[in-house]
């Protein structure tokens, strides 16, 4: 019954965490994770940093690029600065505000949705103290429409308060892993530095990715390429994740193959002790499949014992495992339904075979000894 109700709980913790990094990979993050190229160490270049970006543009396959350290992984850089919808800030109408700096091609490479307002433009000046804030910034600031208001920043000097014109509203992405709610962000416009990511669309990546490289070797020589793709860098944020599941199938079967040795053990036993027994109720008119039955329904009940101590202990493991992510799957019954049928389909097949070896043989032997 421990070995069972043991297998049963790791079934469960493996299809449970499966689907939650499924759900990880399919769910909508507000942006497009796909086919983005991500060149590191771009700081290397100084001033050439944006001829590097235009040279990229330029090859085929590649349709739009942004200029910024800032993306939507845990990995990258991270800025938290003081906001207010008032120009006096104070502990009441003050608010931390992540803020990245982008340029003019950021949203559309990473394929952001504005929902209200506007992108910035260059052929807006005054963009330069512009902001663009996320749903949950807009949320905070309780503005029926927010585009057009202003926020209040504090720069170097205490004194001195900036503000800032919100000109459009952007769809909230995750830029944490998922294990955290979205939080307040904005967009200001300037030039990162960093990174450089490139929106490409070619079958031939690995051809795109030495051209790239070969532009890299003549604009830095001697300066180490580097690069990775954004859905590679989003999927490493759950690196732990995949190890739990991969550790939990692994150890679901090696114990799931111990209860059916045990188990067999214990049948080829039962059955060794009830020889005589199996043959008179052959003699007697039994069939095959009433001398299975009973020699299985023990062992079966046992499993199903097994499993009602199972569920709750898998259902709070997995749940306490589950609030780890601000977004995460529901727990489904038909997830116990599943390890349940799992576990009793593999105990009904390791006693079945030999209930099916006593049932089988000759009753004449077995009588005829004592």
């Amino acid at each position: 019954m421990f070995q069972f109700a043991t297998s049963i709980i790791l079934i469960i913790g493996t299809i449970i965490v499966y689907r939650q990094l499924n759900y990880i990979q399919t769910k909508n993050i507000g942006f497009n994770k796909d086919q983005v190229l991500i060149i590191n160490g771009t700081g290397a270049l100084e001033q050439q940093a944006k001829a590097f970006k235009n040279e990229i543009l330029n090859l085929p396959g590649v349709s739009s690029g942004t200029l910024s350290g800032y993306l939507p992984i845990s990995a990258s850089s991270r800025n938290d600065n003081s906001f207010s919808k008032e120009a006096v800030m104070d502990s009441k109408n003050g608010f931390n505000m992540q803020t990245w700096t982008i340029d003019h091609d950021y949203i559309k490479t990473l394929g952001m949705q504005i929902i209200r307002g506007r992108d910035f433009s260059k052929d807006f000046s005054s963009d330069s103290t512009a902001v663009i804030i996320n749903e949950t910034t807009a949320e905070i600031l309780g503005y029926e429409n927010p585009v057009g208001q202003k926020i209040y920043s504090i720069a170097a000097d205490p004194n001195n308060v900036v503000a800032h014109t919100i000109i459009g509203v952007v769809k909230n992405f995750n830029f944490r892993s998922l294990r955290d709610n979205i939080g307040p962000l904005s967009f200001f416009l300037g030039t990162g530095q960093g990174q450089v990511s490139f929106k490409v669309n070619t079958t031939n990546i690995q051809s795109l990715v030495q051209q790239v490289e070969n532009k890299w070797k003549t604009m830095a020589p001697g300066m180490p390429f580097s690069y990775e793709f954004l859905d590679q860098a989003f999927d490493n944020m759950y690196r732990s994740e995949q190890r739990i599941g991969k550790i939990a199938i692994t150890f679901a079967v090696l114990t799931i193959l111990i209860a059916c040795l045990g188990l067999f053990g214990l049948a080829t036993y039962m059955a060794e002790q009830r020889t005589k027994e199996i043959g008179i109720r052959k003699v007697l008119g039994a069939s095959v499949s009433n001398v299975v039955t009973l020699l299985s329904k023990d062992f079966l009940k046992l499993v199903t014992i097994a499993f009602l101590f199972a569920v709750p202990i898998g259902w709070w493991a997995m749940y306490k495992w589950l609030q780890d992510f601000a977004f995460r799957i529901n727990i489904s019954w038909w997830v116990f339904v599943w390890a349940g049928c799992i576990a009793l389909t593999i105990a009904v097949f390791t006693v079945s075979f030999q209930a099916i070896k006593a049932a089988l043989a000759n009753p004449t032997n077995s009588l005829r000894a004592e």
